[in-house]
């Protein structure tokens, strides 16, 4: 992975000035540890007429999978075998970007101890990336560098010398040159647009990566025809990081346009917010979409299976139309704290006779739980080896057959919007399994016909265009009996 910035220079100006700005001596070659590598500078050239710097950088491919563990935009961000055959170790990435702001810190910021008056000064700029992804092509790298006061050359890579007519490949040799610029000017583009061009991160986008894209936007993004895509791609496409982004940036642009403060113009900020609404926690959402599908299925005795520490039975029984609640889980400490939290030892006799809680394995068929209106499971089949999901089936569906059964399971698309969740990991350190919904609802799909029951599917939680629902529903219900002996 390789860069390399030159300019040229007076006897007045020389070029060796870059050493100063870069606080890097020409006449040194220096080695810097990375995360995923060793950065090196050197200089193939320092004259006072022309002098360019260059960062060499030498991925540990091993490192890299370590790291991203194989999984995500951490190992693979293009395919399942990317850790294992991958561009990251030759083409300019956000690796190389990450490099940038590491070895030439002081530089991005426009600090100069020793030459205060250099970092303020433009000075004639050619940047050279041998080998840069491109996604969006050539025409994309015109209009990202262009309106930043750069002349853009830029060479498509063939896929193959040997086979013209297999066409490009995403890869290009981009020459950018610019005598308006300053160096900390340059290197903060080239920090934004390197990873926005090759459209990856190798590391997991939180949400300090907002606050770290308007620092180094400053003075010229606000303003960026595409400032839009630019912010998208750079915090990965995750909607509310993006979002968050768009909005500061419009506060910086109303703010220019009418050459005040940001905080003059966002002034209503903390009003808002002393009134501002919490967001309904996902896990309340998910018991109010299995209320509501009981209440419709006019279920009166609910089995919750997998009960846990019995936040959905407490809610079932503020309900008087579910006469009988029975919580099941297979942990006793679980039971436990699912007692105290319903205060079962002090409930009055007529609450107490709607509700019981008993032990029993989802795994085994159980004669306790035949003969209920519904059966829930909610957020409980992750929990299972894939192997046993069988006899869950047929302790559930085959043997205690209740008219309906709601199924709820994450839906691990929706997985790229949790901005704290780790690239490529489970939302619980306990889920064996995390499923699409193609994956779920052909499961469903399955257990419903071999068991003689109809499946319908509902989202919980904001449906994202894009990846679907945090949760996913499926709701079983139990056709005719002759139907059902016929299945």
């Amino acid at each position: 992975m390789f860069l390399t910035i030159t300019t040229t220079g007076t006897p007045e100006r020389p070029a060796t000035d870059l050493g100063y700005l870069l606080h890097k001596h020409p006449d040194k070659a220096q080695a810097f540890s990375t995360s995923y590598g060793t950065a090196h500078v050197l200089y193939p050239e320092a004259e006072a007429q022309r002098c360019t710097a260059a960062l060499l950088l030498e991925v540990d491919a091993v490192a890299l999978v370590r790291r991203g563990k194989g999984k995500g935009r951490g190992g693979a961000p293009d395919a399942a075998l990317a850790q294992y055959v991958n561009d990251r170790p030759y083409a300019a990435s956000s690796l190389l970007a990450v490099a940038l702001s590491s070895v030439f810190s002081s530089a991005m910021k426009g600090v100069c101890n020793a030459r205060p008056e250099l970092p303020g000064q433009t000075r004639p700029l050619r940047v050279e990336v041998p080998a840069l992804p491109a996604r969006g092509g050539p025409d994309l790298v015109r209009k990202l560098f262009e309106p930043l006061g750069w002349t853009v050359t830029v060479e498509p890579v063939p896929l193959d010398t040997e086979f013209p007519e297999w066409g490009d490949s995403r890869y290009v040799r981009l020459v950018l040159e610019a005598d308006t610029l300053t160096l900390a000017e340059a290197l903060r583009h080239l920090y934004v647009l390197l990873p926005v061009l090759d459209d990856a991160k190798h590391y997991w986008v939180a949400p300090d990566e907002v606050d770290k894209l308007l620092r180094v936007g400053e003075g010229w993004l606000p303003g960026h025809p595409e400032q839009r895509l630019i912010t998208s791609r750079y915090l990965s496409r995750r909607w509310s990081l993006t979002r968050q982004a768009t909005e500061r940036l419009e506060l910086v642009r109303l703010a220019e346009t009418d050459d005040s403060e940001v905080e003059e113009i966002d002034n209503a900020v903390e009003a808002e917010t002393e009134t501002e609404e919490k967001p309904t926690p996902l896990a309340v959402q998910r018991r109010e979409a299995i209320v509501t599908a009981l209440r419709q299925s006019k279920a009166a005795r609910v089995l919750d299976l997998g009960c846990g520490q019995g936040q959905l039975v407490q809610t079932l029984l503020k309900d008087p139309a579910f006469t009988e609640i029975v919580g099941v889980d297979v942990s006793m400490r679980a039971l436990t704290i699912a007692s105290r939290r319903l205060k079962l030892d002090r409930m009055g006799e007529r609450q107490a006779s709607r509700v019981q809680l008993f032990q029993g394995s989802l795994a085994y068929t159980d004669l306790r739980l035949k003969g209920y209106d519904a059966a829930v499971l909610s957020e409980v089949i992750e929990h299972l080896d894939l192997p046993r999901l069988p006899a869950l089936e047929y302790a559930v569906f085959g043997s205690a057959r209740p008219r309906t059964v709601l199924v709820t399971t994450p839906n691990v698309e929706y997985n790229v919007r949790w901005e704290s969740l780790p690239a490529g990991h489970v939302r619980h350190g306990d889920h064996r399994f995390e499923w699409t919904r193609a994956q779920f609802r052909a499961w469903a799909g399955a257990v419903a016909e071999r068991h003689g029951y109809g499946v319908a599917f509902e989202p919980v939680g904001p449906d994202d265009p894009e990846v679907g629902p945090p949760t996913q529903m499926a709701v079983f219900t139990l056709t005719s009996p002759k139907e059902a002996k016929a299945a």
